[in-house]
């Protein structure tokens, strides 16, 4: 028997109960299902288990903006992250909501019934299951759970060692004594180089070129000063929420208004943090702050364990793997027993499902976004993406209050779809992340993710105030959303240009 529920959400991480966690607080009423595929909530949180995993950003802005956060940590790691969102859930009551171990395969609207059905593999079983909907809410994030990006190496079949993706972090994987060399530069790298020294590794941290690195404390002082004078978690989480938004942006702005002082003050905090004998060309980038995501240690762990000589770090090619480690393009010979490619993502949307309207694929790539959430000529469905230069929760929000004061708007007029629809001008041929950030993963990702807008509420601008605006207060109806109270509506158009 096919079930039937007014909204379905698909990915069970932070955003998708986010989602169901607003649909909840609105108090319509409305009934609702999660298909998650993994066994557990989390998301991301529940996949990546390296050592290390953390946040990679203040938990005040990562945290829910209806649920504080109560810990002191800056940036608080993974088991931690998982049980704050599962608490959430827990607490709003969706847990009961959530059908785990269903990988959904495709989702196909019919606009003479005006509704989705979503079919979903039991992965335990292999059965095939349908489930209908008046709203479908995508929060898979954007990139594959199944395969990290994975470059092939020159004579990596020769490597007698073993290779690890961060992704897929094997539980039994005992580092103590090892030589292991750490291929990346980025978020991932950066954490897994102390953590592995603490555990007795022999860590080399090669990249092929920097990333701008900065450090912040371990424990927010603030919040330490503001338990301590116990004022109320809420006040604290609402003032320290608001200071670091505040300090986000402004950040960011300097550092595109003003890249080459942003350089300057970034580079003169890492020369703090390494003393005079590590050669600053490992951490100064070819590129300017904030053409790729800034990576961020606490209390400086990676440039500690740099200056005390318990990891080291190399800027340089590979040339060829060997039986026994790295060959690189300066001659020299990298010696290794465990290779960790701590290389990116695989991007992909919508967990890898099909999406059709009115029996007419749709290519995500060739869509436009509209206010960063839902996609051009797709009726009924909300897409919940992060932010690429801020919090990725503060976006995530944000679309989902937007989401709901849709969903209001349609109650109060009796309307059963709304579909954003494109004009002619409308679509730039950049992806909604591709024309702010160059990192690897947003450039492969090009080829899969929806593009970006040349004006108005087609255009991604990334800014939390902004949007904040746009998507809270705007007007609901504003003559770009077509809604309809009878069961027909648009077909599936070509995309615009």
């Amino acid at each position: 028997m096919t079930r039937h529920v007014d909204v379905l959400i698909v990915g069970a991480g932070l955003s998708g109960i986010g989602v169901a966690s607003h649909l909840v607080r609105e108090g319509a009423g409305r009934s609702f299902l999660i298909l998650e595929r993994r066994a557990a909530i989390g998301g991301t949180w529940d996949l990546f288990r390296y050592p290390g995993i953390r946040s990679d950003s203040d938990m005040y802005t990562f945290g829910y903006g209806f649920r504080p956060w109560n810990g002191t940590k800056v940036l608080a790691d993974g088991p931690n992250i998982r049980s704050y969102i599962s608490d959430t859930a827990r607490e709003h009551g969706i847990t009961e909501h959530i059908r785990f171990g269903r990988k959904v395969v495709a989702a196909r609207w019919s606009s003479t019934e005006a509704r989705w059905t979503v079919e979903a593999v039991d992965e335990a079983t292999g059965a095939v299951e349908a489930v209908t909907a008046n709203f479908l809410a995508g929060a898979t994030g954007y990139y594959d759970y199944d395969r990290g990006f994975r470059p092939h190496f020159p004579g990596e079949e020769r490597f007698t060692g073993r290779f690890v993706h961060p992704q897929h972090w094997p539980e039994e994987l005992d580092v103590a004594g090892r030589r292991v060399v750490v291929i990346g530069s980025g978020a991932t790298a950066i954490t897994l180089v102390p953590a592995l020294a603490a555990r007795g590794a022999r860590v080399t941290m090669l990249q092929r070129s920097p990333t701008y690195i900065t450090a912040l404390p371990a424990d927010d002082p603030v919040a330490v000063a503001l338990k301590k004078a116990r004022v109320p978690d809420r006040i604290a989480y609402r003032a320290g929420r608001a200071r670091n938004i505040a300090l986000q942006r402004a950040s960011y702005r300097l550092s595109r208004r003003s890249p080459a002082l942003a350089k300057k003050l970034l580079l003169a905090a890492v020369r703090a943090q390494v003393g005079k004998d590590l050669d600053m060309r490992h951490f100064t980038p070819s590129y300017d702050p904030w053409d790729q995501r800034l990576c961020v240690v606490p209390n400086g762990d990676l440039f500690r364990v740099l200056r005390t000589g318990e990891a080291e770090i190399v800027t340089d090619r590979i040339e060829t793997f060997t039986p026994t480690g790295i060959r690189l393009a300066s001659g020299a010979e990298l010696a290794a027993d465990i290779v960790v490619t701590a290389t990116g993502l695989t991007v992909q949307m919508l967990g890898g499902a099909a999406l059709e309207v009115d029996g007419e694929p749709v290519t995500v790539r060739d869509r436009v976004v509209y206010k960063g959430a839902m996609l051009d000529g797709v009726p009924n469905f909300v897409m919940v993406l992060g932010y690429t230069n801020a919090s990725w929760t503060l976006k995530a929000d944000l679309a989902a209050e937007y989401f709901c004061r849709v969903l209001g708007h349609m109650d109060e007029h009796g309307y059963r779809t709304v579909v954003p629809v494109a004009r002619e001008g409308d679509r730039s041929p950049h992806s909604i992340m591709g024309a702010a950030l160059t990192s690897g993963y947003i450039s492969r990702g090009d080829a899969v993710m929806p593009r970006q807008g040349t004006r108005g509420p087609w255009k991604v601008i990334n800014d939390y105030f902004r949007d904040r605006a746009f998507l809270r207060t705007g007007p609901v109806d504003d003559g770009v959303l077509e809604f309809s109270r009878v069961q027909a509506v648009r077909r599936a158009k070509a995309p615009v240009s």
